[in-house]
């Protein structure tokens, strides 16, 4: 990837409905040119998809929730019914194998505690392969994730 492609994936990233006219302007190529090099990232699969970023509050969900997972053992058996169940949630956003204390990190929307809480006593505590979870209540976001930094 040179310059231009990292500022391509960068307007991208921060409006995937920009023009290819207005993008091909902000990065200083023809519009075929432009278009061509877009293309390209997308068959690379540099560009996985293009969505619309959600104000999580303003469609009703009001708390974000962080759960840390242990769980019963390492066996592929237990990983693998973990990470079917966790997939079948369409509740949690994100779902991270991680080091440390626990074996997961899982990050969940819900409208509002009571939400939660039937999420957690209803679906999640019922994962057989879990040992324990321990629940991160997020009071505010400071910084969430809007893209990577990409550097020339």
């Amino acid at each position: 990837m040179d310059r231009i492609d990292i500022r391509i994936l960068s307007i991208l990233q921060k409006d995937g409905q920009v023009s290819m006219a207005r993008l091909s302007e902000q990065v200083g190529l023809s519009l075929s040119a432009c278009h061509r090099r877009v293309k390209l990232l997308e068959a690379d699969g540099k560009i996985s998809h293009y969505a619309a970023h959600l104000d999580r509050k303003a469609v009703g969900l009001e708390i974000q929730v962080f759960i840390e997972v242990k769980l019963i053992s390492q066996r592929s058996d237990d990983i693998e019914a973990f990470e079917r169940a966790i997939r079948d949630m369409p509740e949690v956003l994100e779902c991270h194998l991680i080091s440390g204390e626990f074996d997961y990190l899982i990050r969940v929307a819900a409208r509002d505690t009571g939400d939660y809480e039937n999420l957690y006593r209803k679906r999640l505590m019922l994962i057989p392969s879990v040992a324990q979870m321990k629940t991160l209540l997020c009071l505010s976001a400071v910084k969430e994730f809007r893209g990577f930094h990409l550097y020339e």
